[in-house]
Formats: C-alpha cells, sequence, structure tokens
C-alpha cells in the first residue's frame, strides 16, 4: 500500500469526513468489497434472544436475533467469540476487554491505539472476501452502508451494519450488548464520565468561563473548509459540562451531520469563543498550505477568539471518535489549553 493511500485511509478512520470521502472498492475485484459508510436513519438496534428448534428448555439460547440500525433483523451468537470489526472506532473493542480476529489494519495507521493491533489479522481495504472467509468470523460488524457489501459478507458470517457516529455512551452500551460486555461497557462509561467530569472542574478552576463556545475547523485536499459537529474532539467539547456549539454549528448538530463545508467568507458566524484546528497529515500538502494560508489571512486575524489567544491545534490523526482516542482527549485537552 503506499503512503498516500495509507494516509487517505488513516483519515478515515478519524470520522471527521464519514467514509464518504474515502476511496470507492473496485468492482474488477471479485474478492473485495468497498467500504464507504456515511451516517444514515437512525432506527434504534433491538436485540431478542432466540433459541434454535433443537435447543431443550433447559438448554441456553446459543444465537439472538437483533435488528441493527439500517433496519436488517440479524441472527448472531449470544456470546461471539470470532469477531471482525471494520470502522473508525475500532478501539471501542478494546475498552471491551475483545480482540477482533481482523480489522482494516491501515484504518489504525497513526491512531493513539495504532500499537494495540499487533496480531490482529489485516482483512484489507476494501475487505477481502477471501481473507475474511479464512478467519471464520462468526460475527462481522462493519461502519458501512453499502447493500451489496452487506450482503456478500452476510454470506461469510452474521454481519451488523454499525453507526459509528453514534454518541459515544449509545455505541458502547449496545455494541457490550452485542458481544456480551455490557458490565464492562457500563464500568468503562462510569469511569470515563467521572475524568469528563473532572477535565471540565479543572478547566474551569483554570479560567473558562461557563457558557464558551468553541468550533472545530480543518482543511481536506481541494482547499475545502469543514467545521466538525458529530465527530472526534467535537463530542467532547460539546459534552453537557463542557464548551457549547454556536449557533451556525448548533444547526449541523441538529441535522445530525458529522461535519459541513463551509467558505472562508462564512468562518466568523461559525467561529466560537475558542477555535480548534485540526492538522491535516503532511502528506496532504495542499491541505496544509490551505490551512497555513487561512492562518494568515484577514478574516482569520479578525476573529475575537485569534485576538484573545484562544486558539489551539491538534494533529488530526489523534482526534477521533473511539473510545481510547476521546480518553487520550480528555488528557491532552488540559495540557493544550494551557499553552
Amino acid at each position: 500500500m503506499s503512503r498516500k493511500m495509507r494516509v487517505t485511509l488513516a483519515l478515515s478512520i478519524i470520522a471527521l469526513f464519514g467514509t464518504l470521502l474515502m476511496a470507492c472498492g473496485n468492482d474488477k475485484d471479485n474478492n473485495a468489497v468497498s467500504s464507504a459508510s456515511a451516517p444514515a436513519a437512525d432506527p434504534t438496534p433491538t436485540t431478542t434472544a432466540s433459541a434454535s428448534a433443537s435447543e431443550t428448555a433447559e438448554a441456553p439460547a446459543s444465537e439472538r436475533k437483533m435488528t441493527d440500525y439500517m433496519g436488517h433483523e440479524v441472527e448472531i451468537p449470544v456470546s461471539p467469540q470470532r469477531v471482525i470489526f471494520v470502522g473508525e472506532t475500532f478501539s471501542d473493542l478494546f475498552v471491551l476487554d475483545v480482540k477482533a480476529v481482523g480489522t482494516s489494519t491501515s484504518m489504525a495507521a497513526d491512531t493513539v491505539y495504532e500499537d494495540r493491533i499487533a496480531g490482529i489479522e489485516d482483512v484489507g481495504f476494501p475487505i477481502n472476501l477471501e481473507k475474511t472467509t479464512s478467519l471464520k468470523p462468526d460475527l462481522i460488524i462493519i461502519a458501512d452502508t453499502d447493500e451489496k457489501a452487506y450482503e456478500q459478507l452476510t454470506k461469510i458470517a452474521p454481519t451488523i451494519m454499525f453507526d459509528t457516529f453514534a454518541p459515544l455512551e449509545d455505541r458502547l452500551l449496545l455494541l457490550g450488548d452485542i458481544l456480551g460486555k455490557k458490565p464492562q461497557a457500563e464500568q468503562w462509561l462510569a469511569d470515563y464520565t467521572k475524568q469528563e467530569e473532572q477535565l471540565w472542574t479543572d478547566l474551569r478552576a483554570a479560567g473558562l468561563k461557563p457558557g464558551e463556545t468553541a468550533s472545530v475547523f480543518t482543511y481536506y485536499p481541494g482547499d475545502r473548509l469543514f467545521v466538525m459537529a458529530r465527530t472526534g474532539l467535537s463530542q467532547v467539547l460539546y459534552s453537557p459540562n463542557g464548551l457549547k456549539p454556536t449557533d451556525r454549528i448548533q444547526q449541523v448538530l441538529d441535522a445530525n451531520s458529522g461535519f459541513e463545508q463551509i467558505s472562508t467568507e462564512l468562518l466568523p458566524e461559525y467561529a466560537g469563543d475558542r477555535i480548534f484546528i485540526l492538522n491535516p497529515y503532511a502528506e496532504l500538502t495542499d491541505a496544509v498550505q490551505s490551512t497555513e494560508e487561512l492562518l494568515q489571512s484577514r478574516i482569520w486575524l479578525d476573529l475575537p477568539a485569534v485576538k484573545a489567544g484562544n486558539v489551539y491545534r491538534l494533529d488530526i490523526k489523534s482526534s477521533g471518535s473511539d473510545a481510547l482516542s476521546r480518553q487520550w482527549l480528555l488528557e491532552e485537552l488540559p495540557k493544550l489549553m494551557a499553552k
């Protein structure tokens, strides 16, 4: 895999642009499927126990029915043992003490948890069907709304389309339920909530005022400026005790969107009291150049947050929505905002 492709894939796992901006699968390869997921309608997933006809009244059910967020009714194992998970929130599995047998390892490139995927088989990107079959999964979880990809994977093992854009608490509790790890999910979330509350207590003691607003911006190749809403760092900042979105960003949140492309002329309407800039990958030279040009522009220099020195820069690779990245951000934010 070329460095350019690896960077493109790594960007996708952060879910800042969703996998709408990821490369499409190669239709000429019958052993691969595309992985182009995007936020979609969100029917509430449900699970119900389901025993086979051969099970006695005394025997516990080995399978149960679940309806995923795209409306597929799936028979899944009660206690899956060989899980393949392909999505930008892969580290959610680590906090549930689940080690997947396979994933798209390129999606973990340059993340805070990259070193933890050693020993997990790479199913490729696009997903290689032959490799997936060889791992003998009993459950496949994908951040993908491509029905063609879904149908191909269901021939290998029960497959769930999973909403990786969902809020951390909703997402982790559902994943814990699916994997038979709900107590672990509840405990981790309780610990995370305490860390989160302590973060905002410390920041307010350091001078953060109630009601302050925040914005997160980043550039993508093609001189495209995006404001983040329902993804990554924004999810941390807009927690109940945290910073507030501006009115224009609230509109994006109300539309259930992860992000929105804006023109630089509209920047003042989206800019908050505190601004966070996500640094593009160095290899994306046009995005890097666009970022630096913006930071020297008159429209940028005139923003109140810039004049007040309330601007913070963070590498985009560290701004994921996954559990371990979220935990890392809680530790990093006080250091970042103290600069």
